[in-house]
């Protein structure tokens, strides 16, 4: 039975779907302003996993992760360089999600954007407004945090204590320093409302994209630490009041990524775009450098811990080249893994039957069950598979390459360990050129020798098939 760690009562729970055998999953998307680095990697490496489980569980799982596409952030950086805000989020919309399939993370069901919730965003400040929860001051409409007595039960902070805090900001027009925006006036970006020209808080979004998509109660929210408070605490309380039940059963956070202790976060320039990241290590060496780590658990990132996680992911990922796989699989490992992924999702425990299973294979011990079992398992923690490659010796690399001396017309004076790189150099002139069809019989032409290539943003690399 699967147990997680609810982050609302403190303490691992028992997971019980609301409805039968349906789940409703609800994950924090990204503000699409800047390209995401390795925190974002971890947040949705994370939460995938989470996705995958839940569906190898038989969970009919609806998986909706939002996109904001409204904020100050993207407004500044909009007028910063005279264009329109939609330019700033369709650009960095397209990289997030080209970062994302470089990490082999599932799409999730619903991706709503804020942009395009806007009507039922005000129709929730409305009813907030109607009910006493929200009040308006010159365009501004303000939630009104003393009315809601649970506030602060997310992140175990009374109220007294956050009103006596640094981190809140005073504000004259506020009748509480706690009370947050619902509603912002904004007479050059906004949006048409009953208040004026505005558009919303960020909070608001996601009430209105969850309650829009998932319906006013869901199974599972899931986030950063970070989004504990104030975003997900907001969202709670907003939620609550205009819905009138309870927003969700299970909140789930993810640990931070740092750097010499320090959280990474663009606002302290100290993070690594997932893109820089990936020119050094490939997916599956990523994905195993996150899991390795429990996943409420803090991360440091250090080149020696992802050189760490690049051996170890090759390594596991080789171990099935030139194996057939089936469906015929070591239960017992199958159980071993479900009851590490059972313990609120213990990865490292979980990456201990893979490897355990990488040890039967090298010792010939059912070998084509266990390699079954281990793409069957290592897909649930989503490695991809794809980058298999048996571990050539010189001999049978010599051998692998020698017919293409003559069939590509290479030098001998190309050496046998080069004359790949040298054929991917003549293909990428052939696509700098616009030859897209000696490019095509280049890498046909290679398949047939049993060398498969594979093109990505920044490189095209090869396989022995």
């Amino acid at each position: 039975m699967l147990k997680i760690y609810n982050t609302l009562s403190n303490k691992i729970e028992e997971f019980k779907p609301l409805e039968d055998n349906k789940v409703k999953m609800y994950v924090c998307g990204p503000t699409v302003y800047d390209n995401a680095h390795l925190g974002h990697a971890r947040c949705y490496i994370t939460w995938d996993v989470l996705y995958r489980y839940l569906k190898f569980l038989n969970y009919d799982v609806t998986y909706c992760r939002n996109v904001t596409d409204v904020d100050d952030k993207i407004l500044k950086k909009a007028d910063t360089q005279g264009v329109e805000p939609s330019v700033i989020t369709d650009k960095y919309y397209k990289s997030f999600i080209n970062s994302m399939n470089n990490l082999n993370t599932l799409k999730p069901d619903i991706e709503p954007r804020a942009t395009k919730t806007i009507a039922e965003m005000i129709s929730m400040i409305k009813k907030l407004e109607k009910e006493g929860y929200a009040y308006s001051i010159d365009g501004d409409v303000y939630f009104r945090v003393a009315k809601y007595k649970k506030y602060g039960e997310l992140s175990s902070q009374p109220i007294d204590d956050l009103l006596n805090g640094a981190r809140v900001e005073t504000n004259d027009k506020k009748e509480s320093p706690l009370d947050f925006a619902l509603w912002k006036k904004d007479e050059l970006h906004g949006f048409s409302s009953p208040w004026g020209k505005g558009r919303p808080g960020w909070h608001i979004e996601c009430s209105a994209m969850n309650k829009k998509h998932l319906g006013n109660t869901i199974d599972i929210h899931a986030g950063g630490a970070d989004l504990a408070f104030p975003h997900h605490e907001n969202e709670r309380a907003q939620s609550e009041c205009a819905n009138g039940c309870i927003f969700a059963k299970y909140w789930m956070h993810n640990g931070f990524v740092t750097i010499n202790k320090e959280k990474m976060s663009k606002s302290l320039n100290n993070f690594l775009t997932i893109d820089d990241v990936l020119k050094n290590y490939d997916t599956n060496a990523i994905r195993l450098f996150i899991l390795t780590n429990h996943y409420r658990m803090p991360v440091e990132f250090n080149d020696v811990a992802l050189t760490s996680a690049k051996n170890g992911a090759k390594r596991l990922i080789n171990s099935i080249a030139g194996i057939e796989t089936n469906e015929t699989y070591d239960n017992s490992a199958i159980e071993e893994f479900k009851n590490a992924m059972d313990d609120d999702l213990n990865t490292s425990k979980a990456l201990a039957v893979l490897f355990s299973l990488v040890d039967k294979i090298k010792k010939n011990v059912d070998r084509k069950k266990s390699a079954s079992t281990l793409k069957y398992l290592g897909e649930v923690l989503g490695f991809d598979f794809s980058y298999s490659q048996k571990e050539l010796t010189d001999d049978e690399l010599r051998a692998l390459v020698e017919p293409l001396y003559s069939e590509f017309n290479i030098s001998r004076d190309i050496s046998y360990k080069d004359i790949i790189g040298e054929i991917i150099k003549q293909r990428k002139q052939a696509r700098d050129n616009k030859d897209w069809k000696k490019s095509d019989e280049i890498r046909d032409k290679l398949l047939e020798y049993k060398i498969q290539l594979n093109d990505t943003k920044e490189a095209t690399t090869w396989k022995a098939l």
